[in-house]
């Protein structure tokens, strides 16, 4: 089963609203962003192709990011 085109990801920002612009962490969320899109990909059709509805998988990443903790958290 082939995948939809490659999205562009945002611009990425910091909490100021500037723009991160260093090319080498923009380079490095890219990559990430691809690794974690084609791993929730494989789960997913795994899920399918085990006859999980369609829905649940959705719902279960959809938590899975969710679930994501912050340890880097400023403390107002």
């Amino acid at each position: 089963m082939s995948t939809p085109e490659k999205s562009a990801w945002p611009k990425w920002v910091r909490d100021d609203d500037s723009v991160v612009a260093c090319t080498e962490k923009v380079k490095v969320m890219t990559e990430n962003f691809d690794e974690i899109k084609q791993i929730a990909q494989d789960a997913f059709e795994d899920g399918l192709l085990m006859e999980v509805s369609e829905e649940q998988m959705r719902e279960a990443l959809h938590r899975l990011v969710d679930m994501l903790v912050n340890p880097y958290q400023k403390n107002h």
